[in-house]
């Protein structure tokens, strides 16, 4: 058995959850948030068989694209260190952040 960590975006999270409750894996939701953008992301809980280890995986793949998207970010003024001024910048976004853990035992109470 295995444990799936995936800190997903926001905006990825509720259909990847959609996703994989259709497909019968049960899914635990944490909010959480961190990276680059202080964004808010989801980390989800999934425990699977060996056997389904991989549909697991390619519905996370399929769900969880990277895309671009623009951001403001400070940016030093010259002559003014203390000041700083927003421009915008190109990012890439989106995703997924993938743990996966070799489980010994599951017990549901």
């Amino acid at each position: 058995m295995k444990l799936i960590i995936a800190i997903v975006q926001d905006e990825d999270a509720s259909r990847l959850v959609g996703q994989m409750m259709n497909e019968g894996l049960g899914v635990t939701k944490l909010a959480t948030t961190g990276g680059f953008l202080r964004a808010g992301n989801t980390t989800l809980l999934v425990g699977v068989e060996d056997d389904r280890f991989q549909q697991a995986m390619d519905i996370i793949e399929s769900v969880c694209k990277s895309r671009k998207q623009v951001a403001a970010s400070p940016s030093s003024m010259v002559g003014m260190p203390s000041s700083y001024s927003p421009y915008p910048i190109e990012v890439v976004v989106g995703g997924a952040t993938v743990f996966v853990l070799t489980v010994d035992q599951f017990i549901k109470l």
